[in-house]
């Protein structure tokens, strides 16, 4: 029976349920070689050579492939069209190809099928178009693997001695950090400026309108141009002793198209938004759609979609919709890489509906599925016709007063085009009817005092976009990325779920950024990524690139392990002194946070963790103040003061109960 191996359980299972008996589909539980954890394992000295060892997990499911490999003169490798899986589908031939000997040579041929979807027309078509391994693909995985491992096991011994041991550098990882670390920089230098803004409410024949002041003497005023309460007030005045004039009705048509379908990274940072999921889960949930064969390949940055998919789509919106709503169109993509040459996200049945998602796939799956489903269909939908309005609103020239100009603006929907299965915040503003030269009564004058608002952390999409368009990483690094630094405790997430960096993260990114600037400097990085992207094109050399990054770095690398001898990062004095042996105390960064330690170390090993409050009682005996705790894994909960004798603790930060107010009779 011929073999096929792919790289997860779950899609081998899906593909025998397409195949039947006709093939045997096994699994190889993802890479079954990589560097070694114990060592470097790349041959600096001798172009770079990478040295592959089997992982203790891996070991068990080599062990059953080479059982389902004996005997067999062809095996189709089958995993995922990238680099990832084309490396995964490279050392799985690597390790299975028997050995020859001197008396037989037992030859099984390996051979690579791909597909975008787990359908049974693209597993048959894979199946009846074999190909061989494409190296160039393989060649540029192991030159970002042996980059990443280059600067984590030469970079991370020097944070350990300078900052705290066990934490550690990366290359993709440590210019996401600088991102969070800058946008909070910027945070905690921002001064607030006072604004003003001014609203006009105007009775008519019709009913009220409502305005906005936009022009004073036909200045048109900028979001600071009224800065205080006195100018504000001067204005009102103005506008209280003015009469007033309809100096026109503008309607005109206004269409807004729809977007196109989800790519890995835009799928990423709506499933944020909408659904609240991080990335790492989302990119989990799509995993498990593809390999159930729901939805295509999920790690693209492709906006195309397969004709016959288009055709689908388009029957599929005509026969449910109508077709005044059908609008088949091809998204074009702005750099369509090889490896990421797949079509974009989208159902492989569009007739799987979100209500039947609902009732067999569960909840988070169902939810994922339905975003896609509505944003592939929207696509291929017509715009959303709306009627917009604008009315003018004038005061009348007088000798010594000053002119205003208002307006007020409103929108209406004519058809829901695509809107219609893809929800977007669109509300209708209508205005009361009104018509050129009316005057209408000025009722209120209504200033509105405002502050300009620092620049927002990052979420853990806005991260993931702004990575995207500064050209770092690409469909498979986004979520990882983001999520290691989290892991690592870098950054962390606030009240809202944003990222704020750590003081630990800080510290690294301070030192990273001060002694190693080409690491974390964002055009350093995209060149990078694309010079991987040219290798995987068959257009470049690992070697190379390989050499180009690591002579440098080791030469800067030597000159700062010798430079940065003394002092620690992070390291603060104290008027306190050891309990143990009278040296002085100093405050330093762990992993998990601050902390005391006894200058001493590690002659004294003294030290005590730093607690945190948050600045309320505890709410179970009113005494404790709550702390920030750490469980020995690490992980954040909150915990009373006043522990063992008082057992209060929870994952999610307390909040104060408000006393009610008493009205007074």
């Amino acid at each position: 029976m011929p073999l096929i191996i792919v790289e997860s359980p779950t899609k081998a299972r899906t593909i025998k349920t397409i195949l039947g008996n006709r093939f045997e589909v096994v699994s190889s539980y993802g890479h079954i070689r990589d560097l070694p954890k114990t060592e470097l394992g790349i041959d600096v000295e001798h172009g770079f050579k990478a040295k592959y060892v089997i992982p203790l997990k891996a070991r068990p499911h080599v062990k059953e492939l080479r059982a389902s490999v004996k005997g067999q003169t062809e095996v189709l490798l089958a995993t995922d069209e990238d680099r990832e899986g084309e490396a995964i589908a490279y050392h799985i031939a690597e390790i299975l190809r028997p050995l020859k000997t001197k008396n037989k040579k037992l030859e099984t041929t390996f051979k690579r099928i791909a597909f975008h979807e787990i359908t049974p027309e693209a597993i048959t078509y894979a199946i009846e178009h074999p190909r061989d391994v494409d190296l160039s693909l393989v060649d540029s995985q192991k030159a970002r693997r042996a980059l990443d491992r280059l600067v984590g096991y030469k970079l991370s011994p020097l944070l350990w001695k300078k900052i705290v041991r066990g934490i550690s550098a990366g290359r993709v990882q440590s210019v996401a950090l600088r991102i969070v670390a800058s946008r909070e920089d910027e945070r905690s230098k921002f001064i607030a400026e006072e604004y003003w803004t001014i609203e006009a409410i105007f009775a008519i024949k019709n009913g009220i309108l409502i305005t906005t002041l936009e022009k004073i003497n036909d200045k048109k005023l900028d979001k600071l141009a009224i800065k205080n309460k006195d100018e504000a007030e001067k204005i009102k005045a103005g506008l209280e002793g003015s009469n007033f004039l309809i100096e026109s009705v503008e309607v005109k048509p206004w269409k807004k198209s729809p977007e196109p379908p989800f790519i890995t990274s835009t799928l990423q940072q709506t499933a944020g938004a909408r659904l609240g999921m991080g990335a790492s889960v989302t990119m989990s949930i799509a995993q498990k759609l593809y390999e159930t064969g729901k939805i295509t390949y999920m790690r693209t940055d492709a906006f195309t979609m397969a004709q016959s998919a288009l055709e689908r789509a388009k029957t599929f919106i005509t026969d449910t919709f109508g077709k005044e709503y059908s609008a088949l169109q091809q998204w074009k993509t702005k750099a369509a890489l090889a490896q990421e040459a797949h079509e974009a996200i989208r159902p492989t049945d569009f007739s799987f509906t979100p209500e039947q998602a609902k009732k067999t796939l569960d909840s988070r799956q169902a939810r994922l599925y339905t975003i896609i489903w509505q944003r592939t269909l929207a696509s291929q939908m017509t715009e959303a016709r709306f009627e917009k309005t604008k009315v003018a609103v004038v005061s009348e020239p007088k000798a010594g007063q000053d002119a205003y100009a208002l307006q007020a603006n409103g929108s209406r929907l004519l058809f829901d085009g695509f809107t219609k299965v893809y929800p977007v915040k669109l509300e209708d503003v209508i205005l009361p009817e009104v018509q050129k030269d009316e005057t209408p009564l000025l009722k209120e004058v209504k200033p509105a005092r405002h502050f300009t608002q620092p620049p927002p952390r990052f979420s853990e999409a806005t991260l993931i976009k702004t990575l995207k368009e500064l050209g770092i990483g690409r469909p498979s690094t986004y979520a990882p990325t983001v999520d290691v630094i989290q892991k690592r405790r870098y950054v962390e997430k606030d009240e809202q779920k944003k990222l704020k960096p750590t003081q630990l993260g800080f510290a690294v990114n301070n030192l990273l950024t001060e002694h190693f600037p080409d690491i974390v400097d964002f055009q350093f990085t995209a060149r990078m990524e694309e010079q991987l992207d040219e290798i995987a094109e068959g257009k470049g050399s690992s070697l190379a690139l390989l050499k180009a990054f690591y002579e440098p770095f080791a030469k800067r690398l030597e000159e700062k392990q010798k430079e940065l001898q003394k002092g620690t990062f992070g390291e603060e004095k104290t008027d306190r002194i050891c309990p143990q042996c009278s040296s002085p105390v100093i405050k330093k960064l762990g992993r998990f946070g601050p902390f005391y330690s006894c200058s001493n170390f590690p002659k004294c090993k003294w030290a005590e963790q730093i607690k945190q409050t948050i600045g309320m009682k505890c709410p179970t005996c009113k005494d404790g103040d709550i702390l920030e705790r750490r469980t020995k894994k690490g992980k954040l909960f909150y915990g009373c003061s006043n522990y063992p004798k008082c057992n209060f603790a929870s994952w999610q930060k307390p909040k104060e109960k408000k006393e009610p107010e008493v009205k007074e009779k």
